[in-house]
């Protein structure tokens, strides 16, 4: 065709037949996609480099070459991933966060006493349906959104672990549940599921103040929650659960078998008719427990990058595997574990409890300064700027989708489920922050739930081997606190409300009896008085409520000096420039 015909084709108008009748583009490119996805060999594999993901590493190098193998391209929070790299990356998250998700659930039930009900508290606690939400990012109304719009995973709040206990040590002695008291002085609890249900009652209208919070402008909240406020409840909270539950089960159990009688008899843990039953402290329980821990160290240390995100559930295996070599576990719980089960299989009686109102609500307000954190860090890891007012709207989006989880969980008996930091380090590891690997994780995480023999085998864990793994776990909510604390630049004024929040909380960590007897003088209280004494008790003997309630006043009232705030915005804005000098040196290196 000569040149004269090309471009009398191009001039000529587009024939003016009838409509078109693909009425659904979209939908055939997205169908397009998808079959281009799973029929070819780059869609399943793409290009990253999987043996480096797989490869232990060693102390030496075998070639003798001292220089580390490049890792892989960063994957962004939109990016396209193959089908492969997205299931590896997925189900990395879930095993990284899968202690986390069913430590609560075996505390609880401990407290309680429950037995039957718990492997029904895995399978709910699992289906984790709410990850999906908060990684959305759907726009509501006047610049409000609902959720993260980042790779962000939830999960059952360890505030709520440590405040719950408290609850439950002052429903047994208001008489709520039932207890016994032996001729020895020896205190024997009994099963209150009814305890369950009204700590999921409470729960429910409590996640309106969370909801409400999530309106105020994310500065505004990051002003009244600083740093300094935010890293100290968070270390309180790993504290107080290493002293409370992670010691004492690696010890042998935290259901009260580690007190001695008056008698001077020992008791047994974990129970008289448990598997081996041995005093609390036993060098068998302590060996468990301490081999669990080491097989963490290892995999750290010698593990591949897939296993070094596995880590916590490499501990749990190796320690079940000697512990049922051992004759220590006992498989009851997996025989009677349905092979498939669903949700809603087992309720509890909703019901709120007067007493637990104030101290739910500030597990609330712990709860949306833990939310904060975590955006800032997913944002980080993920190289989005922290600055912006796409950032805030991350912060309000996740703030509200907090909220509107707390609501909703109650209703699938589990208390409140916030986000979880645990993801961070995966993403910094992996070099993977694409919202499609999230996705995989919330699917794997729901077939960890529906199938009921896995819920059995976590109820098998003998307690020596789950307190090894969970101080471990516990420590690093430590560790987390101590980087949020990092950001603080630490003027006088910062100085003395660390040390005024930490006088309170570690002296009531260390000392936990010093406020349970403050209102026992008054006289025949009436209900009312006596429900808002036993708020206050709960609130002043939970180590993080009242650390972070002495934070959060003292930094409202507490001025800071002229000279510290003209240092302050001389060092931000230095290492604004310093951050921006990095970055560009970064991806000119990229």
């Amino acid at each position: 065709m000569a040149p004269s015909d090309i471009s009398s084709v191009v001039d000529q108008p587009a024939p003016t037949g009838p409509p078109s009748t693909d009425s659904f583009p979209a939908i055939r490119k997205h169908a397009t996609t998808v079959r281009n996805k799973v029929t070819t060999k780059h869609g399943w594999l793409g290009d990253y480099d999987y043996v480096w993901l797989c490869s232990p590493t060693l102390p030496f190098s075998i070639s003798g070459n001292k220089i580390a193998r490049r890792p892989p391209p960063f994957y962004r929070v939109d990016a396209e991933l193959p089908l492969l790299l997205a299931m590896a990356c997925g189900l990395q998250h879930a095993l990284a966060m899968l202690a986390g998700l069913i430590t609560p659930p075996i505390m609880f039930a401990s407290s309680l006493m429950l037995d039957a009900q718990t492997s029904r508290l895995y399978d709910i606690c699992l289906s984790h349906w709410l990850c999906l939400v908060q990684m959305s990012r759907v726009k509501l109304w006047k610049g409000y959104y609902l959720g993260t719009g980042l790779l962000s995973v939830v999960g059952t709040s360890f505030a709520t672990l440590s405040t719950a206990n408290a609850i439950f040590d002052t429903m047994y002695n208001d008489g709520t549940c039932p207890s016994t008291v032996a001729s020895d002085g020896t205190v024997t609890r009994g099963a209150c599921p009814d305890a369950y249900g009204m700590v999921l009652g409470t729960s429910l209208i409590c996640s309106f103040l969370e909801i409400g919070l999530s309106f105020i402008p994310s500065r505004t909240l990051q002003r009244i929650f600083p740093p300094i406020v935010t890293g100290t409840v968070v270390v309180m909270i790993g504290a107080s659960l290493i002293g409370t539950s992670g010691i004492l089960n690696w010890g042998g159990g935290s259901n009260g078998c580690q007190t001695r009688p008056t008698s001077g008899l020992y008791q047994l843990c974990p129970t008289i008719n448990s598997p081996h039953a041995l005093p609390w402290g036993s060098p068998d329980f302590i060996g468990l427990g301490f081999l669990s821990f080491v097989s963490i160290i290892l995999t750290e240390l010698l593990g591949s990058p897939f296993l070094k995100n596995a880590s916590i559930i490499v501990g749990l295996a190796v320690g079940c595997i000697v512990a049922g070599a051992a004759g220590y576990i006992d498989g009851s719980s997996i025989k009677s574990a349905p092979a498939i089960t669903f949700l809603w299989v087992h309720t509890f009686k909703i019901r709120v409890y007067p007493a637990a109102i104030l101290p739910m609500l500030a597990v609330y307000v712990s709860v949306a300064m833990e939310a904060i954190g975590d955006i800032t860090a997913s944002a980080e890891v993920s190289h989005l700027k922290v600055d912006d007012e796409e950032f805030d709207s991350r912060v309000q989006g996740g703030v509200l989708s907090d909220g509107l989880g707390g609501f909703f969980s109650a209703l699938f008996t589990v208390t409140p489920l916030s986000i979880f930091a645990q993801n961070n380090g995966v993403i910094a590891l992996t070099r993977c922050a694409s919202r499609t690997a999230g996705r995989w994780c919330c699917v794997f995480l729901i077939l960890f739930g529906v199938f009921g023999k896995i819920s059995g085998l976590f109820l098998a864990i003998p307690n020596p081997v789950l307190g090894g793994v969970t101080t471990f776990l516990f420590a690093s909510v430590v560790v987390s606190g101590f980087r949020v604390l990092s950001y603080v630049h630490y003027t006088r004024r910062d100085r003395f409300i660390l040390a005024a929040a930490m006088s309170f909380g570690f002296g009531n960590l260390l000392v936990p009896n010093i406020f349970t007897y403050l209102f026992q003088g008054v006289r025949n209280p009436n209900s009312g008085l006596q429900g808002l004494f036993d708020s206050i008790t709960i609130i002043l003997s939970t180590p993080f409520l009242l650390a972070g309630l002495v934070a959060v006043i003292l930094n409202l009232i507490l001025l800071q000096e002229a000279t510290e705030v003209e240092e302050n915005e001389v060092r931000d804005s230095v290492e604004h420039v310093v951050g921006d000098v990095e970055a560009a040196h970064d991806k000119a290196k990229a």
